[in-house]
């Protein structure tokens, strides 16, 4: 079967989080970041506001996590 090509357009003021890497055995606090993102499986895509406080918890854990786009 033929995969479907998917176009994805980036709203203005949001950013595209990939949750790539697992939090096991990472400190807890990395693990609660994770959570907090919105995160809740591997390979998952989230949008979020593009804000200081995102930005700042996607520095804490950028060995966990890959911004899109």
């Amino acid at each position: 079967m033929a995969e479907k090509a998917t176009i994805s357009v980036k709203a203005p003021g949001k950013m595209r989080i990939q949750y790539y890497r697992s939090a096991n055995s990472t400190p807890f606090k990395h693990r609660r970041v994770v959570k907090g993102l919105g995160f809740t499986r591997l390979n998952q895509i989230v949008e979020r506001e593009d804000t200081v406080s995102i930005r700042g918890m996607v520095k804490a854990i950028p060995h966990l996590v890959r911004i899109l786009d």
